[in-house]
């Protein structure tokens, strides 16, 4: 029988550490929130996801409202731990009877086959209740994992109320829960805060579970760095790191040439054709982009999100390109803004190049279109909205603010004055 999942995402959190007004969740790494890439990793097998939201939780549910429409939003106030953050969501799943996936939403490097595994080997083992671990050389401050001499897990001890010697042991909460709800959904009422802290802790639901004779295992983690959590700004660029190193490590596996990995950078939401090849420099972000195949893309090119590159194109040095397509044989090769565009296949975008697609009074963008075979002279504006025809040629200097007709000429500039011996 396929169980129905679900997942509960903890987002409740303030953050102070990050000195920011914006809510730590919402903190970006590529253009891409923390929370999306959380939601990210569990939509393709959570029928439903809860946000459990409370410092600033109005701007939260706006993101996911706008976002994510299989997710929505818990209210958890006051905010008094993990454990009471998790029973805010009773209600919204009183009678529901298949699996629950619980983790933290400032986890932005978890993978979405990991979740998957963990969600597989909790089913397989016949377990009530699966936590997810990981070995850390320096387990501090995070909850470390008990087990019976037998192996099985017995309880998690967080840091301020470990022993020494559970303060020695290196295995420790990963902080993902998969769980049969209908058995562990009774514990959520019965925690209590008797810690010191003060609080209700999520963890204190494995010697509940144990109590009362359910099945509990934990599973290890190989890949710690997929738990890193996010509390501080240098935690954030950290994880920017690691998630960049990941990415690139994947595109030359599979036959990308990336010149100097150590100034490239690359969203997770990129996808890239073999034997194309990324010069340094190079900072690719956001999502849904698709670069093909023997494409050269950079020095210092820039590409900012929803961009789609056919084979054999030609993004060159100080380019940036923005939600748009190219189609293949084009090149744009030095110092050029492509935004909100369609640019066909065998064009050539000359030097200094701008797509003007911003209205700063209506505060609309309109799209610049350029059929197959169009030449663009250097130093040209496109007004758009516009579209070049095919075969068309813009000379250079020109400003165009209205639409070429296949295989014409667009000229914009004015006549020519030699004024002799002007300098003198």
């Amino acid at each position: 029988m396929v169980m129905e999942i679900k997942s509960v995402i903890l987002a409740a959190g303030k953050g102070t550490r990050m000195k920011s007004e914006t809510p730590k969740v919402l903190h970006k790494i590529f253009d891409k929130t923390l929370l999306g890439y959380v939601l990210d990793s569990v939509k393709s097998f959570s029928k439903e996801a809860f946000v459990i939201v409370g410092h600033k939780a109005e701007v939260v549910t706006e993101f996911v409202n706008k976002n994510y429409s299989f997710a929505k939003t818990v209210l958890q106030t006051p905010q008094l731990g993990t454990g009471h953050a998790v029973s805010m969501v009773c209600p919204q799943l009183e009678n529901f009877d298949g699996l629950v996936l619980i983790l933290c939403g400032d986890t932005p490097l978890v993978r979405e086959k990991t979740l998957k595994k963990f969600v597989d080997e909790h089913i397989a083992s016949g377990a009530d209740l699966s936590v997810m671990s990981t070995i850390f050389e320096n387990p501090a401050n995070y909850g470390r994992i008990i087990r019976r001499a037998n192996g099985a897990l017995e309880k998690i001890v967080e840091e301020k109320d470990a022993t020494d010697t559970e303060k020695a042991v290196k295995e420790i909460n990963a902080g993902i829960y998969c769980m049969n709800w209908a058995k562990i959904k009774p514990a959520f009422s019965q925690l209590t805060s008797s810690n010191a802290q003060g609080e209700y802790y999520l963890t204190d639901i494995i010697e509940w579970a144990n109590l009362q004779g359910l099945s509990v295992q934990a599973s290890v983690l190989e890949d710690s760095d997929e738990i890193y959590g996010i509390n501080s700004r240098e935690n954030l660029a950290t994880a920017t790191r690691l998630m960049n190193q990941r990415k690139l490590h994947e595109l030359m596996a599979n036959g990308v040439t990336i010149v100097d990995p150590a100034s490239t950078w690359i969203s997770q939401d990129t996808e890239i054709g073999s034997d194309t090849v990324v010069f340094p420099g190079t900072y690719i972000e956001g999502s849904n982009n698709k670069i093909g195949k023997n494409c050269k893309i950079g020095p210092f090119a820039h590409l900012r999100g929803d961009v789609e590159i056919a084979d054999n194109v030609k993004i060159g040095n100080f380019v940036e390109v923005k939600k748009s397509k190219i189609g293949e044989h084009t090149n744009a090769c030095h110092l050029t803004y492509i935004g909100d565009s369609e640019l066909g296949a065998n064009i050539n975008i000359g030097a200094g190049t701008i797509t003007a697609n911003y209205n700063p009074l209506t505060k609309v963008k309109s799209k610049t279109v350029l059929k197959d075979n169009v030449k663009i002279g250097s130093n040209t504006v496109l007004v758009a909205p516009v579209t070049v025809e095919e075969g068309a040629n813009v000379g250079a200097g020109s400003v165009i603010t209205k639409n070429v007709p296949a295989r014409a000429l667009a000229l914009t500039r004015g006549v020519l004055k030699v004024i002799e011996g002007w300098v003198k």
